[in-house]
């Protein structure tokens, strides 16, 4: 299993406010579905930072997400150890294949494969 991308997500009521914050650090918006917009370094497109307001289908919001090329594979490797899923795995209507999970710091984290 790979890792593809990491970024962190924050939780905010202010999305124009945010994509105007980080637009002066260079980034551009890349995605935006309403509830969450994610901003990337067009010089380095891996280089990401997302803000949401409330998680679509999740009960909670992530504080990361990581991108890695086989998700399956990362659930089975977390759920066999014994980490806390915070949402299951399932495929979501934007395109990705993703769970939650609640690393040792109590972070969540948001791991994805884009299907």
């Amino acid at each position: 299993m790979a890792v593809r991308r990491v970024m962190p997500v924050i939780s905010s009521e202010a999305a124009e406010e945010s994509r105007e914050f980080y637009g002066l650090l260079g980034f551009e918006e890349v995605m935006n579905h309403g509830w969450i917009v994610t901003m990337a370094s067009p010089s380095t497109p891996a280089a990401q930072v997302s803000f949401m307001t409330s998680d679509k289908t999740a009960p909670v919001n992530p504080d990361m997400s990581v991108e890695v090329d086989d998700v399956d594979a990362a659930y089975a490797a977390v759920r066999d150890s014994g980490a806390e899923i915070v949402h299951p795995l399932q495929d979501e209507e934007w395109g990705v294949r993703r769970f939650f999970v609640r690393d040792p710091n109590g972070r969540v984290v948001n791991v994805l494969s884009h299907r």
